[in-house]
């Protein structure tokens, strides 16, 4: 069947968000620097790993992970939408996990500071948000879409963070029909909810639909779960297993119309 719509994730498939996180992270661990004797790489991969092991820890971590929010989204996220009780156990949570996410990162490299742990943990939001960084074919593919197709965005998050990306770069929300986020859902990818929620507001069945993302075990794995083709953007060079399975694997945005023709 001909496809109608085409469905997009957003971080790391049209926003660059690795890269945003990485520079904010060389930005405020380069501040530590100016402070002491520290080498910043070993710094960032302390705080990364201080504040994966603090998230896990916490009562919130199963609901987090399944609406899809990582550790670092944490690091610089207020949680003040989202209508269930989690969010706002991770608002109040939000500020000393920022400060003690850097403050045991800092001890983990030989430095006992709890002030600027939360200088760092205040610091490092502000340099995240300096940062909208979108790829960039992104536009260009969007353009080229918009109009052939229904277009709809389906990204996990919490919704006050993925609105604030979106409001980073203005431009592009309005190529899309609909956006769906799944802390306003209430579930995220890969759960088939969500996509049959998406494919509900777009008026398609699954062979009429084809989802576009980064993410094997959310955007790949749910899209396959409720029989919708999908492409797998795999802009590194990453190696899979055959546990699941792509349609499609791209490199660029920029194939996306050359397989809808050969589909």
């Amino acid at each position: 069947m001909a496809i109608k719509a085409v469905l997009f994730d957003l971080d790391d498939t049209l926003l660059w968000d690795d890269r945003s996180v990485k520079e904010a992270f060389q930005a405020t661990c380069a501040e530590a620097a100016k402070h002491y004797q520290v080498d910043p790489d070993q710094l960032e991969e302390a705080v990364r790993r201080e504040a994966r092991a603090l998230y896990e820890s916490y009562e919130t971590f199963p609901f987090t992970k399944m609406i899809g929010i990582n550790p670092f989204e944490g690091l610089w996220a207020h949680f003040t939408q989202g209508k269930q009780e989690e969010f706002r156990k991770l608002q109040a949570l939000a500020p000393q996990y920022r400060t003690e996410s850097w403050t045991r990162g800092l001890k983990a490299v030989g430095i006992e500071d709890k002030e600027l742990g939360y200088k760092l943990g205040e610091l490092f939001p502000v340099e995240r948000r300096n940062r909208p960084i979108v790829y960039e074919e992104t536009f260009e593919v969007l353009e080229q879409l918009k109009g052939r197709y229904q277009l709809l965005l389906l990204t996990n998050g919490s919704p006050d963070l993925q609105q604030e990306k979106l409001a980073g770069v203005p431009e592009l929300a309005p190529y899309f029909d609909h956006i769906v986020i799944s802390g306003d859902f209430g579930q995220g990818k890969p759960a088939a909810a969500i996509f049959e929620h998406a494919m509900g507001l777009l008026g398609i069945q699954a062979d009429e639909g084809v989802m576009i993302g980064d993410k094997l075990t959310t955007d790949i794995l749910g899209s396959n779960t409720v029989g919708m083709r999908n492409m797998w953007i795999n802009r590194h060079g990453l190696k899979r297993t055959d546990d699941i399975v792509p349609s499609h694997e791209i490199k660029s945005l920029r194939e996306i119309q050359s397989v809808i023709d050969s589909l």
